[in-house]
């Protein structure tokens, strides 16, 4: 049994794997670092910062936008007039003056997100520039005679209002990501050594940078290396790093050890690149210095990028909404063909229509899988040990006809409306499927 197998049981009593680490080190009184995640069994879906900054910018423009035109409307010219050209241009670039003023005054950043009340006086000036900037533009530059300063003065007080109240609703989203994880990338360490140490630090000395460490991980024995280096326990070694990313998400690994030692690099990179993470390396593990292009930033600390994630942030929104929407519009259009399929089912035998089988999903998660049921109820294999073959007696006779049209996969279209599926990717075995 592996280190990391023996310490799980300790880890979810102590609830927190630090604590294991700093008993089998002997500790007396050692401080949780303030960068550390140690919460096993972490599964939370990463919501990436550039995401959160976006959807921030889109949240104000809106807001500034829309409060403006229904004003507009309502005051102006009355609800069923649209208001002129000119003040739908005062509108829209008021909402971009807005947008650039509050990105100039920081307030975009994670930590103004997540602190509204002492932000207030900044929200307020960047409106106040906002307004001023798009007015002095109009009033000068073109006529104003089609803009109504009333409208103006009531649009001026009830933006400031509706930008501060947006602003407190999103803070209590982000900080709800915080707490749970979903804001910030987990990453591990491989390799217990000084380099780690030098990366913990480069790391910890910016303020805004969204990583959480949750261990580090050697194959070395203790006289090679540490239990824990600057606060941060050893888990166990290449194996259980493999182990740990299959049962917790894990963002980010970086390799902590130096370009020189060829082999042990190469090996410790073929064992974890079937992970779908970023896999990076310390610029400084290299004494060779590349041009600046060629490197990326974890916080202060320059990185060698060595794998990507195959999917990352907008990648990320817009495959989740690929996939949601054209699955339910699929599901809408062949539902008379789906519930035509289940009674013919139940006609043909006794037995539920759908059928539930486990396969090995992204990440080797464990998912339970639905298909119509083309086999004998009291012959079906749900771990497909043995794969069916021409005239297998185990299958019905609709399903035959379900099998060699492949209708029997049209339920997987709910699997994929509920996140286990993807319309696009590799498809999933069953778990003792021996398919070629």
């Amino acid at each position: 049994m592996s280190n990391f197998s023996r310490a799980v049981p300790r880890v979810a009593a102590a609830k927190s794997a630090f604590e294991v680490a700093a008993a089998a080190s002997s500790a007396t009184a050692v401080n949780i670092p303030t960068l550390a995640d140690f919460r096993l069994n972490n599964r939370s879906r990463l919501v990436a910062t550039t995401i959160v900054r976006s959807l921030a910018r889109t949240a104000d423009f809106l807001t500034a936008t829309v409060l403006g035109l229904l004003i507009a409307v309502a005051y102006v010219n009355g609800p069923a007039l649209l208001p002129s050209s000119l003040a739908f241009a005062a509108i829209a670039l008021t909402g971009l003056f807005t947008i650039a003023a509050l990105e100039v005054l920081g307030l975009y950043a994670i930590p103004a997100l997540t602190s509204v009340f002492r932000q207030m006086p900044r929200i307020a000036l960047g409106w106040t520039v906002a307004c001023a900037a798009s007015m002095v533009i109009f009033f000068f530059l073109m006529t104003d005679a089609d803009l109504s300063r009333a409208w103006l003065a009531i649009w001026f007080v009830t933006g400031a209002a509706a930008l501060i109240g947006n602003r407190i609703l999103l803070s209590s989203l982000v900080r709800s990501w915080m707490h749970s994880g979903r804001l910030y990338r987990r990453a591990v360490i491989y390799g217990a050594n000084d380099v780690a140490a030098e990366v913990i630090a480069g790391i910890e000395r910016d303020g805004e940078c969204d990583i959480r460490i949750s261990g580090i991980f050697d194959d070395r024995d203790d006289e090679r290396s540490p239990r824990v280096v600057a606060g941060y326990p050893r888990l166990g070694g290449i194996d259980d790093l493999l182990a740990f990313a299959r049962e917790s998400r894990v963002d980010l690994i970086i390799l902590a050890l130096p370009l020189a030692a060829e082999a042990r690099l190469s090996r410790v990179l073929r064992a974890i690149s079937v992970l779908p993470v970023d896999i990076k390396l310390p610029a400084d593990a290299s004494a060779v210095r590349f041009g600046r292009k060629l490197y990326s930033h974890i916080g202060r600390v320059p990185m060698i990028d060595l794998c990507d994630k195959p999917i990352a942030d907008w990648g990320n929104v817009m495959k989740w909404l690929f996939d949601k929407t054209i699955a339910g519009l699929a599901l809408f259009l062949l539902s008379p063909l789906m519930l035509v399929i289940a009674a013919l089912i139940k006609l043909d035998s006794r037995g539920p229509a759908l059928f539930r089988q486990k396969r090995y999903g992204f990440n080797n998660e464990l998912i339970e899988v639905l298909k119509f049921r083309s086999m004998y109820i009291d012959r079906c294999d749900a771990n497909a040990s043995k794969l069916a073959t021409k005239d297998d007696p185990r299958i019905t006779p609709i399903g035959r006809f379900l099998r060699k049209s492949s209708l029997d996969e049209l339920p997987q279209l709910i699997n994929v409306l509920f996140g286990d599926l993807s319309l696009v990717g590799p498809r999933p075995h069953a778990l003792q499927a021996k398919a070629g």
